[in-house]
């Protein structure tokens, strides 16, 4: 491998979980990565101990990850900025950074879901804060980040109007047993990244309540359409939701317990209320303000979701998950297409 070009480095900005395996990600090719975080005795104890202990354990950092505990020195110099935050705190971030970031430096954002005080999606939120004239990409599709830490098999989509941009993303990421695919559809992998934790939540319920593979898989293919049936709405295209960021995200985050969101809807079927069940996770449930902003994108649009509707009577109205089920069952007979 060669030496890493510090000309050609990227600042990864979050260092949970997400972020930390895409920074690993990045230098295991060879890239140039400084890795950023907010918590400062959480980043020294990083560069000293040269992994995350609290989020990736067993992943130890390669040669061409740096950790920094100053965002400046993050940036300064990057060709390149990821910002790895929870959808929630984007816009905050976004902000701060503003002033320090270069008039070349392209973005990569690897939040998902709609900021709940405006339903815009990450790029909106990005457009908004940056201006419209600066390179951005999403990355998005179906990667659990301790299994990307450990270096297994996984693959991704990397979404952006800028072609040139997400090729070389992918070709940054595409390393080891690592693959990036690429796409002009922001909007749609976007809304897949979303919309699948509100889904993961469904079906952590019917699993809770032990209803079964054929319940699940009804959840899942239902769940695919009313997935598509909103990023349509919001201009995205119809192919991508039956690709990685779409139904390959959504059957990952649906079918496997590192979900934090199939757990969340594991523990409210059991009977636990939803602060209880956030407590006990101990990590942010996308999925619960997810469900919030999905709703109020899709009444704003007339978007037929009873399912995302279901899960936010659970959490927001607080129905008991039985009564929610029995509901969605109850619905008319209806045309599958419709």
């Amino acid at each position: 491998m060669s030496e890493p070009d510090p000309e050609d480095s990227i600042a990864v900005l979050g260092a949970g979980s997400w972020g930390t395996a895409l920074a690993i990600q990045f230098a295991r090719g060879g890239k140039a990565t400084r890795l950023w975080g907010r918590d400062a005795p959480q980043m020294h104890a990083m560069a000293r101990e040269r992994r995350n202990l609290r989020y990736l354990p067993g992943a130890e950092f390669p040669a061409a990850l740096s950790v920094v505990t100053d965002v400046g020195a993050a940036l300064d110099g990057a060709l390149d900025v990821l910002v790895a935050v929870p959808s929630h705190a984007l816009r905050s971030v976004l902000r701060a950074i503003a002033p320090r970031l270069a008039r070349g430096m392209r973005l990569a954002l690897a939040s998902k879901g709609f900021e709940l005080t405006t339903s815009q999606l990450p790029h909106q939120v990005a457009q908004e804060e940056l201006g419209a004239g600066r390179s951005i990409a999403v990355l998005s599709g179906p990667t659990f980040a301790h299994e990307v830490g450990a270096g297994l098999p996984s693959a991704m989509t990397i979404a952006s109007p800028d072609a040139q941009f997400a090729t070389a993303l992918a070709y940054d990421l595409s390393a080891g047993n690592f693959r990036a695919y690429t796409s002009p559809d922001i909007i749609g992998v976007e809304v897949g990244g979303a919309v699948k934790n509100v889904l993961a939540v469904a079906t952590g319920f019917s699993d809770g309540l032990n209803f079964g593979a054929n319940t699940r898989v009804a959840l899942i293919t239902r769940g695919l359409t009313e997935m598509t049936r909103l990023g349509v709405a919001l201009g995205g295209q119809r192919d991508t939701f039956m690709g990685l960021a779409g139904l390959g995200d959504l059957v990952l985050t649906c079918t496997d317990d590192q979900s934090r969101n199939r757990r969340f809807g594991l523990l409210l079927a059991k009977g636990a209320a939803p602060a209880d069940a956030l407590r006990q996770i101990g990590q942010i449930v996308e999925g619960y303000i997810a469900t919030q902003a999905t709703r109020e994108v899709a009444q704003r649009l007339g978007v037929e979701m009873p399912l995302c509707e279901a899960v936010y009577q659970v959490l927001y109205e607080r129905l008991p998950v039985s009564e929610v089920v029995h509901g969605l069952m109850s619905r008319p007979v209806k045309a599958e297409t419709d």
